[in-house]
């Protein structure tokens, strides 16, 4: 893969870029509705042509790589899980479209989106797109991959799925297959969590943050909470800690800080961008694949069962991969202690109590050292003993 050009689409603040750019791939041409995030891409990729609507585009630019991470609000569990029927998530449509518009189809389509999509509807979102590269004469695969294997301490699953019409993408994406969590930490010194549920789930990840989300049902900018568990104190990453979560330098999106100088747009931004080292990762092993062969073929089965990866293709039947590692074959994990936060800010009180409380009365089995640290920082120690643990 040398002398190409690669298109994006659903561009957001250009997670796929700055990793394609690690891995020495040029992006020509980027498209984005978003006027916040568009004000992003021109203060970072100046260099690049804009458009605005993928609705309104004719035809796909001459590229060899199109990639795209897709809306995934009506995918997220946290969305609203209206599936591709949703205004945001069909927008998948669009990138079919422009492929039969287009004279010069391009060889690599590289798609990203929530892993849960897998689970919603059973998956159909999954096969309708697969479906759809097949019909074009693309090979496909598809794989589930955590930001947290790839050096970051940011629990993110997402599903990529990868079509070529010349080439193996399941070469591409499986690297790694057969891999293993390396050995760790044995205890916690930091666990995160999501302040603004408690009711249903918590995000409980020890190590490392749960998945930065670009909004929450409290409707405000939803930074994660860690609890240090040696000192009992509790924080949020600010704004450019949570950039570097995502890979990003610190101050990537300042562009986008709205006049009342607030960083809502921000986070929202950072919470729906795709992770800068796993799209490294997967621009390495695009330009790595066509000299190396991995061997996956043992691991599939024809049957639809509980998975996170699998390949197909117009001369192939679909295979199915159940619990494959989701990290490549030289993962690197750090802690969110040793990652370090550069701006922590203490979680309010406001914040931790009517989290406490939701946790309280919720039916969630009770870590019992979280729930007594937690109401010693919101002065509640006394409705701890009403609760069982």
């Amino acid at each position: 893969m040398t002398n190409h050009t690669v298109t994006s689409l659903f561009s957001g603040i250009g997670g796929f870029e700055v990793g394609f750019a690690q891995a020495g791939l040029t992006t020509a041409f980027m498209c984005e509705k978003d006027p916040v995030a568009q004000a992003v891409i021109r203060d970072r990729f100046s260099h690049v042509e804009l458009f605005d609507d993928v609705t309104k585009m004719i035809q796909l630019p001459r590229t060899d790589v199109l990639v795209g991470g897709w809306p995934c609000q009506d995918l997220s569990q946290a969305g609203r899980l209206a599936g591709l029927e949703g205004s945001q998530s069909g927008l998948i449509v669009d990138v079919f479209r422009l492929l039969d518009a287009s004279a010069h189809k391009p060889n690599t389509i590289l798609l990203e989106n929530v892993a849960f999509s897998l689970n919603l509807q059973k998956g159909w979102a999954i096969r309708y797109v697969t479906g759809e590269l097949e019909k074009r004469g693309y090979r496909w695969a598809y794989r589930v991959l955590d930001t947290q294997r790839f050096g970051l301490p940011h629990r993110r699953r997402r599903i990529f799925i990868c079509g070529m019409r010349e080439g193996d993408p399941a070469g591409v994406l499986f690297d790694g297959l057969g891999g293993c969590a390396p050995s760790g930490h044995d205890a916690p010194a930091d666990v995160g969590f999501y302040w603004t549920e408690g009711n249903r789930g918590v995000g409980w990840t020890p190590n490392a943050v749960p998945p930065l989300k670009g909004g929450s049902g409290l409707s405000i900018p939803s930074p994660p909470a860690i609890w240090t568990v040696q000192t009992g104190a509790f924080n949020t990453p600010g704004i450019e800690d949570a950039e570097r979560l995502q890979g990003f330098e610190p101050g990537w999106t300042e562009a986008a800080r709205d006049k009342k100088n607030s960083d809502r747009n921000r986070w929202r931004l950072v919470g729906n961008a795709v992770s800068v080292p796993v799209a490294a990762w997967l621009g390495r092993r695009l330009k790595e694949s066509q000299y190396s062969t991995i061997s996956y073929e043992e691991h599939g089965t024809k049957k639809s069962i509980t998975h996170n990866a699998a390949w197909g293709g117009p001369d192939q039947s679909t295979r199915y991969i159940p619990d494959t590692w989701e990290g490549p074959s030289d993962p690197v994990t750090v802690s969110v202690a040793n990652f370090g936060l550069q701006r922590p800010l203490p979680l309010s009180l406001r914040a931790a109590q009517g989290f406490l409380r939701r946790y309280l009365r919720s039916g969630l089995t009770k870590n019992q050292d979280f729930t007594r640290a937690l109401a010693t920082y919101c002065g509640l120690e006394a409705l701890v003993p009403d609760y069982p643990l």
